[in-house]
């Protein structure tokens, strides 16, 4: 009987791609083998219009004769038919692959960008995959295969009929650093990296935390001149759990020194990914005092919701919104806030009070009374909220970048470090 390793080596990996906006239209479809009729969707589809939310949407469906993997970024699905059992992560970052190269050669990814540039698309998705399996998907490599668009090019090519695609083999396809191509000249040597870190929590109606964790990612743009080595510590790297690198990375480094050793693509790249599991690691940046009440006689309640910063180590906690899927048996709501402003749905029941800026020293509260349908009972159970926030020049979980050290070139370039906190999945019951 043969191994698994050996049918997948046999069978193509990913047999078709299918690009779906959230009404569940599809607007791109790619086959790399024979055709698979759209109706294979209508799986998806139907998984799609269970979920309460897209992020829902489980990511392996299992059909008769076929696997469904997707993701969802940039409010698109990224949808491939598999027809034989593969890794469904290896899918998986293929997909993240081929979303982050829309995103970095036409500025964004979404459902207008990409038709606008459908052939150039379909062009890049014929070198990223061979035969169902992934063959070309880095940024530098694609770059000179097929060159990125610009009003010169595009004026050039029809009028004279020609292509994108280059007629050269890509430089870094023939060396040991395929992520990196050769001969890279800058004026200004400059190497930035962003520590965005989003938190993901549950806290109860008492306060306590009952869940929290952090998901770390560290974005590079580094834009230097030759083939420089370079090498980045940080100062408490051992709270980092789950780390997941880029290929550049080299893994026995910071397996035993735990600093990142690596020869860098050139341009804008992921270094590195992380998450922060300890829950007592996890600080919480803000805090909400909230009371709902419904009265006994069934016409109505009272709201009242005050937001402040919590766990901020002195950043300013800027962004702040907060989200109330109420029940389906309120008919309108009274409130009043002291600060920014609110809208109510009334098809959706979404309460959306956007608060923007904290100021420690005048707390924002919101107020007022909801109004239930005629007739209709005390809702049973309370909304929870959610909440939306950023906080600049802070990584919560409190990772550091020691210093970055460059070798093998003799310039000195600019360096820079962000850090940046975003709200994931922040949910306050009530």
């Amino acid at each position: 009987m043969r191994s698994k390793e050996a049918q997948w080596s046999t069978a193509e990996m990913i047999h078709s791609l299918f690009l779906v906006n959230p009404s569940g239209d599809i607007f791109l479809e790619k086959h790399w083998k024979s055709v698979i009729s759209r109706s294979v969707c209508d799986y998806f589809l139907e998984a799609r219009e269970k979920a309460l939310d897209p992020e829902d949407v489980p990511p392996v469906i299992s059909t008769p004769h076929h696997y469904l993997i997707s993701i969802y970024r940039d409010k698109l699905f990224f949808l491939s038919v598999i027809q034989t059992e593969v890794p469904p992560l290896f899918v998986i970052e293929f997909l993240h692959r081929v979303a982050e190269m829309i995103q970095d050669y036409f500025g964004e990814c979404s459902e207008t960008v990409v038709k606008d540039n459908m052939v150039m698309v379909y062009e890049l998705l014929e070198e990223m995959l061979d035969n169902g399996f992934p063959l070309a998907t880095e940024s530098n490599v694609l770059k000179e295969m097929i060159k990125p668009p610009n009003i010169l090019r595009s004026v050039v090519n029809t009028l004279t009929g020609s292509s994108n695609v280059g007629d050269t083999l890509p430089t870094g396809q023939l060396s040991t650093i395929p992520w990196r191509r050769v001969g890279v000249k800058y004026t200004n040597n400059e190497a930035y990296f962003d520590v965005v870190e989003e938190i993901d929590a549950i806290i109860d109606k008492s306060g306590t935390t009952v869940f929290a964790e952090i998901q770390g990612v560290v974005e590079a743009c580094v834009k230097l001149s030759g083939m420089p080595d370079l090498t980045l510590s940080f100062m408490n790297p051992r709270l980092l759990d789950d780390v997941s690198f880029h290929p550049c990375v080299r893994y026995k480094r910071w397996e035993s020194e735990r600093v990142l050793s690596f020869i860098p693509p050139d341009g804008n790249f992921t270094l590195m990914t992380y998450h922060v599991n300890a829950q007592n690691l996890v600080a919480i940046p803000v805090y909400v005092k909230h009371s709902i009440s419904f009265f006994d006689s069934g016409s109505g309640g009272r709201l009242d919701l005050t937001v402040g910063p919590k766990q901020t180590m002195g950043k300013t906690v800027e962004g702040v919104m907060v989200t109330v899927h109420m029940p389906k048996t309120i008919l309108s709501v009274n409130l009043t806030a002291t600060q920014g402003s609110y809208t109510y749905d009334n098809g959706t029941k979404l309460l959306t009070w956007d608060i923007g800026k904290l100021n420690p020293q005048k707390l924002p509260n919101m107020r007022g009374s909801l109004s239930l349908q005629t007739g209709a009972p005390k809702p049973e159970e309370n909304p929870s909220l959610n909440i939306d926030l950023k906080i600049q020049q802070l990584a919560i979980s409190g990772l550091k970048v020691n210093r970055l050290d460059m070798f093998g070139e003799k310039y000195k370039p600019f360096k820079g470090v962000k850090y940046i906190t975003k709200a994931g999945k922040f949910q306050v019951r009530m």
